[in-house]
């Protein structure tokens, strides 16, 4: 998958989920996809649970995650 097909399955919309980056505007947000992940479902199970995503769309949700984490300086919170 490119990364310009990565990024238009990625969308911003200030009038869904509150603006949230979202997979496809189908009221997925990025951050319950990568939940999902992390909590073990494998990319078939959450394909089964939710039949109008697709396997880009998972991995898209994975690529813009590690877009986010490209950070030039990390700065701790003062303890």
């Amino acid at each position: 998958m490119t990364t310009t097909s990565q990024r238009t399955r990625i969308t911003i919309d200030p009038n869904i989920c509150h603006g949230k980056p979202t997979v496809r505007g189908l009221r997925y947000p990025v951050e319950n996809i990568l939940e999902l992940l992390s909590s073990g479902m494998t990319h078939e199970e959450i394909l089964s649970d939710y039949p109008d995503l697709e396997r880009e769309d998972i991995l898209a949700v994975l690529a813009y995650a590690a877009r986010l984490t490209r950070v030039k300086k990390f700065v701790p919170d003062a303890a």
